[in-house]
């Protein structure tokens, strides 16, 4: 980072997914955060700071805000534009959720359904209202497991009103996976 001019921080904070902007972010010491800060968007930087305020360990602490979001009225034709429109900007765009205005999940719908689906079809008949997600206070270890029982490549972060406020990806969950390996060898180590 300290190699880094100014512009090509902005460029790489331009570039990278929120939660991985975290993370960087907490492994850095103040007077680089700072720096880092000073060269990320401002509608960025918020959400960083949102996401810094989740307990680490924790469901929050773990997710990103990247995530395609429908509509239940939506066509699927319509639903196809949206995802042209925001996907490049986002995680994954494998599952897409469907909210109210209000932002709270009514349901989850695969890229897969969607391309099998006639293109009038409304999101809301073709969309899985059986959801397995989580909250933000999850223990991440939990959140791990989940992956693992369900065989899910996100799971959707909800929070205390069924508001959808991120997902965690599985890339996200393996390297959870593996810290927590390392740190149960180390225990058995006495290291």
């Amino acid at each position: 980072i300290n190699c880094l001019t100014d512009l090509e921080i902005k460029n790489v904070m331009n570039e990278i997914y929120m939660d991985d902007a975290v993370d960087l972010i907490e492994e850095m010491p103040s007077n680089v955060v700072k720096r880092i800060l000073a060269n990320t968007k401002t509608e960025n930087r918020k959400i960083i700071n949102e996401l810094l305020k989740y307990p680490d360990g924790t469901a929050g602490s773990l997710m990103t805000t990247e995530f395609i979001d429908l509509k239940e009225n939506m066509t699927v034709k319509e639903a196809f534009e949206s995802i042209k429109k925001k996907g490049l900007k986002k995680e994954t765009v494998y599952n897409c959720y469907v909210l109210t205005a209000d932002r709270k999940l009514l349901g989850v719908v695969d890229i897969k359904s969607l391309l099998v689906a006639e293109t009038d079809e409304l999101v809301k008949d073709i969309m899985n209202t059986n959801i397995i997600k989580t909250n933000t206070l999850e223990d991440q270890e939990e959140v791990t497991k989940m992956f693992d029982k369900y065989d899910e490549i996100a799971i959707p972060v909800v929070d205390k009103e069924n508001r959808l406020v991120g997902i965690i990806t599985i890339d996200d969950a393996i390297d959870v996976m593996q810290e927590e390996t390392l740190e149960d060898f180390e225990k058995m180590a006495a290291m």
